[in-house]
């Protein structure tokens, strides 16, 4: 019977592994996740992005970088509304749970809205298959863009409204003053997702264990990392169904709760409290890589 991995990494992109400036991977992390992925540590992408970012920005990077030929990595996408694994060999099928996607017509209308009031500030994410997504553009500064945000995600609300659509935006929603919606606009720093209220990093962290779980691959214990508060659920979810679990929070000026799990940040590595995002990423992978070689 093969060793359990020691453990199991769930990651988010935006923040921890993409930087949310330029929307890249360093090349360092990509090396790193290839060197883990090597050493038999799973490794499963946690994401409200689309399958073609992982593909462009991940996916392809690692393989040019010289993947391991019988690695697979997996990526759940748009918080669990969509997944797929690759290997060196590229991409394998990608599934997608069509009832959690919005209306067709509604993103039709939010294209319009960007194209018509706000397209200097921000593009409608063509290759999301569930949810809609309007992004800042990167040629516009981040405090630009999050003025015009707010005016967008008004609009967008309106615009759920006139399809009939009940929604509620996440940054304003107290929990049980009104859980009968279906949808709603949640807002990151550098985009507005518009989604099914069923998706979410929980959603995302059922599908990585079902898809480690597949083949055979049940690990000792996991790292979760993110970088806003709804990135905690991942890590919730693998506690409250009785994994170990520790949570990487690599922009913690937002707030870190109250968990009853360890929560890490760059100041558990003894760096300075400016070291965030994939800085941050960075950090942790090379403590984990390290770990791995004393190991050994």
């Amino acid at each position: 019977m093969e060793t359990a991995p020691p453990f199991a990494l769930l990651l988010d992109v935006d923040g921890p592994i993409a930087s949310p400036v330029t929307r890249t991977v360093k090349p360092e992390i990509i090396a790193l996740l290839n060197e883990l992925g090597a050493a038999g540590i799973p490794i499963v992408f946690n994401t409200g992005r689309s399958d073609a970012f992982i593909r462009e920005q991940v996916m392809d990077p690692m393989v040019a970088a010289g993947m391991p030929e019988d690695l697979m990595v997996h990526a759940v996408c748009e918080k669990g509304a969509t997944w797929f694994s690759f290997t060196a060999r590229g991409a394998g099928t990608v599934h997608v749970d069509h009832g959690l996607a919005v209306p067709s017509a509604f993103a039709d209308d939010v294209r319009g809205l960007v194209a018509a009031s706000y397209s200097g500030h921000m593009f409608f994410d063509e290759t999301k298959r569930a949810m809609v997504s309007v992004e800042q553009r990167v040629d516009v500064s981040n405090a630009d863009y999050r003025a015009e945000q707010e005016r967008f995600d008004a609009d967008a609300m309106g615009l759920m409204a006139r399809h009939g659509l009940g929604a509620t935006r996440l940054d304003h929603h107290v929990p049980g003053s009104d859980d009968s919606v279906d949808y709603r606009v949640d807002p990151t720093i550098i985009s507005t997702d518009i989604e099914s209220v069923r998706l979410g990093k929980d959603l995302g962290a059922a599908r990585a264990c079902e898809r480690l779980r597949r083949d055979g691959i049940v690990p000792e214990a996991w790292y979760t990392m993110g970088d806003s508060r709804t990135d905690y659920a991942m890590a919730d979810w693998l506690h409250h169904n009785d994994h170990v679990v520790a949570h990487v929070d690599v922009r913690p000026a937002d707030g870190v709760p109250e968990k009853p799990y360890r929560i890490l940040t760059s100041a558990s590595l003894g760096l300075g409290p400016e070291v965030i995002h994939d800085d941050a990423g960075l950090a942790f992978l090379l403590r984990w890589r390290d770990a791995l070689a004393l190991a050994d």
